[in-house]
């Protein structure tokens, strides 16, 4: 047995960069397979390339673009990464590090995003491409766990987010959640478009206080307990959500620090992706193999915008694909799940 891969090079490394800058405005103009196929192709010579750990990680694998046909073949870097390393393909600066939270037994994962306005134009687009113009939203954010620490993605976009959405009302929510509550009604009432994007123990700590008839408010949940409650299932969560809120769908989104790509599901525990995102589903005995449309197995990202670090990401997350593009979460692996997702133990 080959120890851990992260132990098999000296960090950092440093070459230099043998391919030009890729235009980043394609990614957001992908309107086929054709074309999403074409740029992660593309995307993938220049990380290999540019991004010294994704290079020696596809090299170890024996993965390099000379090899690869398509983009079943792409090699998926291990999220954990993140935790050990400074995943980039750039030599500029980083304009923001964005950090998960963390627990004292665990390293926080640290994305150096080098262009802050790419992530910006993939967050406006995707919501835009499933929810419409933000304008016509009110947007509340109940995300207490978040806005107590520093570097969080989602605090960057809902900030944004409420900003673009010019309205009055739109803002954070700490732990005020009897103004919440007087809040949401009142624009209910008004017939006011709302948005409602809340952490999960947040959400149902609101729900569990006040009870709500809601007609004209969309209940999105990020997911996570954060050590705040036990972790339920989508399903149980989403049923005590609709019950307290009064409504039919609870909305989610799905990201990470390590991603710049959000993908959404509105109501019904399918997840889709915007046009230049895609799931794949790895086979949770063999890592490097992909998985059929409708096998659990682990999720691995295609995240075109993820351009300056890395589009290619091999997640601790389980799920099915269908064949449709869309996708569901089924859990995570957790330590004892050797078999199933560790790359970094081949």
């Amino acid at each position: 047995m080959i120890g851990p891969f992260f132990m098999l090079w000296p960090y950092p490394l440093t070459f230099a960069p043998i391919r030009p800058m890729i235009d980043t405005n394609k990614i957001f103009e992908i309107k086929s397979k054709s074309e999403f196929d074409c740029l992660a192709l593309e995307i993938f010579h220049f990380q290999y390339s540019n991004n010294p750990v994704y290079h020696d990680f596809c090299n170890y694998l024996g993965k390099t673009p000379n090899q690869l046909g398509c983009i079943e073949e792409i090699p998926f870097m291990p999220i954990e990464f993140f935790r050990t390393r400074k995943i980039i393909s750039s030599r500029e600066n980083p304009q923001i590090v964005f950090a998960s939270s963390g627990t004292t037994n665990t390293r926080t994962s640290r994305h150096h995003v080098i262009d802050t306005s790419v992530y910006t134009k993939s967050y406006r687009t995707a919501f835009n491409h499933f929810y419409g113009d933000i304008s016509k939203y009110c947007v509340l954010a109940l995300l207490p766990s978040y806005l107590e620490r520093e570097g969080s993605s989602l605090i960057y976009m809902a900030k944004d987010l409420i900003e673009q959405s010019h309205h009055p009302d739109s803002g954070f929510y700490l732990n005020d959640m009897n103004g919440l509550k007087k809040k949401l009604v009142h624009l209910d009432a008004q017939g006011s478009q709302t948005l409602l994007l809340g952490v999960s123990f947040a959400l149902m700590d609101l729900v569990e206080i006040h009870t709500f008839s809601l007609k004209n408010t969309i209940i999105m949940e990020t997911g996570g307990m954060k050590g705040r409650r036990k972790e339920v299932v989508r399903e149980a969560l989403h049923s005590i959500l609709k019950k307290g809120f009064g409504v039919s769908h609870i909305h989610s989104e799905y990201g990470m620090t390590e991603l710049l790509s959000q993908a959404y599901s509105q109501g019904n525990g399918l997840f889709k992706t915007p046009p230049w995102m895609k799931v794949l589903i790895r086979d949770p005995e063999d890592p490097l193999s992909p998985q059929k449309d409708g096998k659990t197995g682990g999720i691995n990202i295609i995240d075109l915008a993820n351009i300056h670090s890395c589009s290619f990401i091999a997640t601790q997350d389980l799920g099915k694909r269908y064949a449709d593009g869309s996708f569901e979460i089924l859990g995570r692996f957790d330590h004892s799940d050797i078999r199933g997702c560790n790359l970094m133990v081949l």
